[in-house]
């Protein structure tokens, strides 16, 4: 009998330098972790809706060899402070600069999924200048699907109000394709998220862009899309949700400077369901080295 390797969150952190920490951005208590030399170019990574900045821990070893890598907690996700407004994009985007700020970071290249790729979006379009490159994984923030915002509501909802390991498991099985990729960490960690106090009294905010009306007014336009100057790599993720897959490949036509990385076997968390693929990628990307 073949012995399955065990794996965890660990098996990727375990031997790269790096350190976490809280730190104030503009009276929100952030958490965040960091890796790499600190004068080397930045890059910020940003998770997606009610994520935490461990879904990179595949990532953040082999591109902090090059660079100054920073995975937060976005604000009222993870366990970053909930303050009690709703989440919109210019709130994420804010906290995500205030961030870059406390830390002097003046310009950083930007990894978002999801949610966080519709956050680096906007700020590529309203702060070209701090901005060096993008990559954009499983992007929103280009349509609003009726469907889609009610299944994240519905998950998302009964998995804080009732955070039993399954209820918290079945919501990665629409975000990672494979079992095998669906580590016990990550549910765990899920779990302790949602079983804050805190966390409960903001799920309405954090799912406040599942409303169609605020979605709406949230959604970046074809012409605004075309105005992001920042080289991007759009990542297509071949078994993920239909909105996603059309998304990252209309937004790549609209971006002049872009390109895509086809990830056919991956849902929607391709880095972490596919480190061996995007990682070499991602770098090549941004140390801009030609294929």
């Amino acid at each position: 009998m073949t012995e399955v390797p065990y794996r965890s969150i660990w098996t990727y952190l375990r031997d790269v330098p790096f350190r976490q920490a809280w730190i104030d951005v503009d009276g929100v208590s952030t958490r965040y972790a960091e890796a790499g030399p600190p004068d080397a170019p930045s890059v910020l990574m940003l998770h997606g809706t009610g994520g935490h900045w461990e879904t990179f821990a595949p990532t953040i070893g082999p591109l902090s060899r090059h660079f100054r890598c920073v995975a937060v907690d976005m604000v009222g996700n993870g366990f970053s402070a909930k303050p009690d407004y709703d989440y919109e994009i210019s709130v994420y985007a804010r906290h995500a600069l205030g961030l870059l700020d406390a830390l002097g970071v003046r310009r950083a290249s930007i990894i978002g999924m999801s949610l966080g790729a519709w956050v680096a979006a906007r700020l590529a379009i309203d702060e070209p200048e701090r901005v060096q490159k993008l990559i954009l994984m499983s992007p929103a923030g280009l349509v609003a699907t009726a469907s889609n915002m009610a299944r994240i509501r519905a998950e998302r909802t009964q998995a804080v109000e009732n955070p039993t390991w399954e209820s918290i498991k079945a919501m990665f099985d629409h975000l990672i394709a494979d079992e095998a990729n669906r580590l016990p960490d990550l549910i765990a960690l899920r779990q302790a998220i949602y079983r804050l106090p805190e966390t409960r009294k903001v799920i309405d905010h954090v799912l406040i862009l599942q409303d169609p009306q605020v979605r709406e007014r949230n959604l970046i336009p074809p012409d605004q899309w075309q105005r992001i100057a920042a080289p991007t790599l759009v990542v297509a993720s071949g078994k993920d949700h239909g909105e996603y897959q059309s998304t990252a490949r209309r937004v790549a036509g609209f971006i002049p400077n872009s390109e895509v990385l086809e990830m056919p076997e991956v849902r929607h968390w391709p880095h972490f369901e596919d480190p061996q693929l995007f990682n070499p990628a991602a770098l090549r990307f941004l140390l801009g080295e030609s294929r």
